[in-house]
């Protein structure tokens, strides 16, 4: 199935013809669901090993157009002070002005411009990343996990991917050196994407 495409000429010649009916369906709103979704990190510590970090608080929504792939879009809006590495001095510190200055950028956010299909189930989805009142371009490679009814009567989908970031391009410099070479904390991380959406209900007319 394809969400996020672009059809060629022959394929919009014979569109009427070729869309999945069951892709056409999931058409709609979606609601990211925070209590089944992920947004995490991952970034090299001290040269020799990792540090993994979710933001627990955040929200967002997708717009899936089966019928035109390339018009479906996303929006994440994340919670800075959330961040949680299950320690809680470093917690402290990512909040702190060295790193996310939380209190004076509280959100870190995620808006899609364009979309396209490059194989099977995997798309690529480039939009814009805040961080720190910071805007610059990210591209997230996106899995599509299927879709499902769940056991309340929702209509679910599911996609998960990732990217790698240079967090100095988002300000996040702040560093320090180690006694044997090297810096403490590697400026690339790895961002990682599990989502799952639930289908708004129709608006009454």
């Amino acid at each position: 199935m394809a969400f996020f495409g672009r059809k060629n000429s022959a394929q919009v010649a014979t569109a009427d013809r070729e869309i999945d009916p069951a892709l056409a369906a999931l058409t709609g709103e979606y609601t990211i669901d925070p209590a089944h979704s992920t947004i995490s990190f991952t970034v090299r510590h001290a040269m020799v090993t990792n540090v993994r970090g979710t933001f627990v608080e955040h929200e967002g929504s997708l717009t899936l157009d089966g019928t035109n792939p390339a018009a479906s879009s996303a929006a994440i809006d994340v919670s800075i002070s959330s961040v949680d590495t299950g320690m809680a001095d470093r917690d402290g510190h990512l909040r702190s002005a060295d790193f996310f200055d939380a209190e004076t950028f509280p959100k870190m956010s995620f808006r899609s411009t364009s979309a396209e299909h490059v194989g099977a189930d995997t798309y690529r989805v480039t939009g814009d990343l805040t961080i720190k009142d910071v805007t610059r371009p990210l591209t997230i490679d996106l899995e599509f996990n299927g879709s499902a009814t769940d056991v309340y009567g929702n209509e679910r989908v599911g996609f998960e991917g990732s990217a790698d970031i240079l967090r100095s391009d988002w300000g996040l410099t702040w560093n320090a050196a180690l006694e044997t070479g090297g810096v403490l904390v590697s400026d690339k991380v790895k961002l990682s994407f599990d989502i799952s959406a639930i289908k708004k209900a129709p608006e009454a007319v």
